[in-house]
């Protein structure tokens, strides 16, 4: 039997597929974060036993600089995935933006011009990603892995010899500057967090995302237009890239078209690090933005103690298996308890 289609603008109170009742006063996904935060813990007092410039203002405001953008574009990530979607082009979408905002600031365009054309290109190819995956029935893998190579080749052919130089002296402003004690970065950062922890707690849209991701076919039948928002959701990961690859070129102060190789296997880490299921309809903003940190912190101090570099994809390798490995017990442990 057919469903009863709702119309488009039609307001339901959908419960989020991964939020568990309360009946010890606390639910799984606030359990697991904190569990993740407590992994945090540990590894920011090993490492400041390892080194002691490990706690300094100034490696703080480092670490802040560096993390900042995989925390933007984590975001993105993570509202794709809590709808069981995967962006994998996020790393060549942020090379793309940046170069091309660079291109255009060099050509003499004014910056913040420049700045918005980069955005509206990530939010574009996003937008394609959506278009073609929720449309046409295209895996999302087989697609942002296409857009992948095509938006490196993109960056590669706006700036096909050298990295851009001679920018504009106000280019590094976004990168580099400070709100206090507070890099500009982890400011905008936060803005973003913000605006994705209130979209996926609080709108009646973060309702529809949780309702996909648990149920596709069931969410479409409650009146849920599910390929307008899975284009929304792609279009707004491919904004995050841009803005994640203006945050970081911006701080390394040129357009370079190698910047974010192998960046979407660490925004995927931090997503499923954070507690983002791989199934899908479960999944919190907060979470990322631990999963994102650690992934910093790891990459920091194992820099402080000395540790060679090959070691830390060793060692982040490590940590994203086990974070799977955790989230496919949790995941089996619901299923027997519900069967019980």
């Amino acid at each position: 039997m057919r469903g009863t289609r709702l119309p488009d603008n039609a307001t339901m109170d959908v419960v989020p597929p991964g939020t568990v009742t309360r009946s010890r006063g606390i639910d799984r996904r606030t359990l697991q974060t904190l569990a993740t935060f407590s992994v945090l813990v540990v590894m920011c007092v090993v490492f400041s036993l390892l080194s002691s410039r490990f706690l300094t203002l100034s490696n703080f405001q480092n670490l802040m600089r560096n993390t900042a953008p995989l925390i933007i574009a984590g975001s993105g990530m993570t509202a794709i995935m809590i709808a069981r979607g995967i962006d994998l082009s996020v790393g060549s979408v942020l090379a793309a933006s940046s170069v091309l905002a660079a291109a255009l600031a060099v050509a003499g365009i004014p910056l913040y011009l420049a700045f918005v054309l980069a955005l509206g290109f990530g939010a574009v190819v996003g937008l394609a990603n959506g278009v073609i995956i929720a449309k046409m029935q295209v895996s999302a893998i087989i697609v942002t892995l296409g857009t992948l190579n095509i938006g490196r080749g993109i960056a590669y052919l706006i700036s096909p010899s050298a990295i851009l130089v001679g920018l504009p002296p106000n280019w590094g402003d976004v990168g580099t500057s400070k709100i206090g004690i507070f890099p500009m970065p982890i400011v905008i950062a936060l803005a973003v967090v913000a605006l994705f922890h209130w979209i996926t707690t609080y709108a009646t849209f973060g309702k529809r995302i949780y309702a996909i991701g648990g149920n596709e076919e069931a969410a479409r039948l409650s009146g849920i237009n599910v390929e307008r928002t899975l284009m929304v959701l792609y279009m707004l990961c491919g904004l995050t890239a841009a803005l994640a690859g203006l945050v970081l070129s911006s701080r390394v102060g040129s357009g370079d078209p190698n910047i974010g190789v192998g960046f979407e296997l660490q925004v995927i880490a931090a997503v499923i690090i954070g507690g983002t299921s791989l199934s899908g309809g479960e999944g919190r903003i907060l979470g990322t933005v631990i999963g994102a940190l650690i992934i910093g912190v790891l990459s920091n101090g194992l820099n402080l103690a000395g540790v060679e570099p090959f070691w830390q994809y060793v060692a982040q390798g490590v940590v994203l298996i086990a974070a799977v490995i955790i989230d496919r017990r949790v995941n089996l442990t619901v299923i027997k308890v519900g069967r019980r």
